[in-house]
């Protein structure tokens, strides 16, 4: 049976529920080769789908990936909108009650034109940790664990490299940072960069072996909570 993480269930809301809160790489955005077209993969290939496929079918799945969105950043192009901090709120608000939810972000807090550090990507990632762990959210959802789920690093390559000059060495800088503040903040942390790693292509987005492999990798780390 999947946990119940200590909350009584009513009739109508008895099925676990897993929120996957994440950027263009949780929305299932395919390796971009050219500028422009929109394209995503379906069910069958999203990492999302895929570990709430492996964790049974007792689960229930909340897709919330947006592409560009970052940790704490209102994008200039793209719209403030793309701040993960208010996305978060809603999100919580929109959905539940939950049971686990997983953030995996920071890969656009790296783009060139935010000139963020991985220390304060990483407080980014705390205020989203400090909004999910708040007495508001956890009484909402009748409380819910965590998941940090850390990017692979970047590669500085493809049409879109001009936006992540200098983000390879930030991004795999994350890891360690990432890691030490899901421990501060009782959460679980899994880093996909041993796992996985980002397309030739764009040097950003996953090919459909890394999705399967993330989805099977964030399964067991949400079981394991």
């Amino acid at each position: 049976m999947p946990p119940s993480f200590g909350r009584e269930r009513s009739e109508v809301t008895n099925l676990p529920i897993l929120l996957t809160f994440g950027d263009s790489n949780t929305h299932g955005t395919p390796p971009i080769v050219a500028r422009g077209p929109y394209d995503r993969y379906g069910p069958a290939i999203r990492w999302p789908t895929r570990a709430a496929a492996a964790l049974g079918a007792d689960w229930t799945l909340v897709e919330e990936g947006l592409p560009g969105r970052t940790t704490m950043f209102p994008d200039p192009l793209m719209g403030a909108h793309m701040d993960g901090q208010a996305g978060l709120k809603i999100a919580l608000q929109s959905h539940g009650p939950i049971d686990v939810l997983t953030i995996m972000l920071g890969t656009n807090d790296t783009k060139t034109m935010f000139g963020a550090t991985p220390e304060a990507i990483t407080g980014g990632l705390a205020g989203l940790l400090a909004i999910a762990n708040s007495d508001e959210m956890q009484a909402r959802h009748g409380g819910f664990r965590t998941l940090v789920i850390c990017p692979p690093p970047v590669k500085e390559q493809g049409p879109i490299a001009d936006q992540f000059f200098g983000a390879a060495a930030k991004s795999a800088a994350l890891p360690p940072l990432f890691a030490a503040l899901a421990r501060h903040w009782g959460a679980g942390f899994l880093d996909a960069g041993p796992l996985i790693e980002t397309a030739e292509a764009d040097g950003v987005h996953y090919e459909p072996a890394a999705h399967l492999a993330l989805g099977a990798a964030v399964a067991a780390a949400v079981a394991a909570l």
